[in-house]
């Protein structure tokens, strides 16, 4: 597992260093205004060399590219990862589920559950935080978070 090192830098805003298991050395800062540099430590340099300035919308949409929402292996039908109480699934729709044809907002699903669909993936178009009224269709995968309890109820509105 990487090590991760939090700090903050008054005036900017948050840096991160994680030192990954195959040992490569990276920084991250996000700016109070949005901005993303990564920097990238050599193992012979102790110095720090900016590698990529992103904007808010371009890290939030690498970020779901590294963490797998744009692209899911064929063996995967379902997937779970737990990060202390919050959970994210992975979840398909079948044709015969109640909540097909029925839009986020109709179901309610924060308001009846707690979980969040942070992602729909159908075909080759993936949709990063649907909103209300965006419209469950079968064979769609949902990306959904939340605590174990909240994304129970979730799939028991969707079933």
């Amino acid at each position: 597992m990487s090590i991760v090192r939090e700090s903050d830098l008054i005036g900017i805003g948050k840096k991160y260093q994680i030192e990954t298991e195959a040992g490569d050395n990276m920084v991250v800062v996000i700016h109070d205004d949005g901005r993303r540099e990564l920097y990238r430590s050599e193992d012979d340099d102790s110095e720090t060399h900016c590698v990529m300035t992103l904007s808010d919308e371009e890290s939030r949409q690498v970020a779901g590219i590294i963490g797998g929402l744009s692209y899911k292996p064929k063996a995967l039908e379902t997937m779970e990862v737990a990060l202390d109480d919050l959970r994210i699934e992975w979840y398909k729709v079948g044709a015969s589920s109640d909540g097909v044809h029925k839009t986020i907002g109709e179901l309610g699903v924060r308001q009846r559950t707690g979980a969040s669909i942070i992602a729909a993936i159908r075909e080759e178009e993936t949709i990063i935080n649907p909103g209300p009224e965006y419209v469950i269709t079968p064979d769609t995968t949902l990306v959904v978070a939340g605590k174990k309890a909240n994304i129970k109820l979730l799939k028991e509105i969707l079933i």
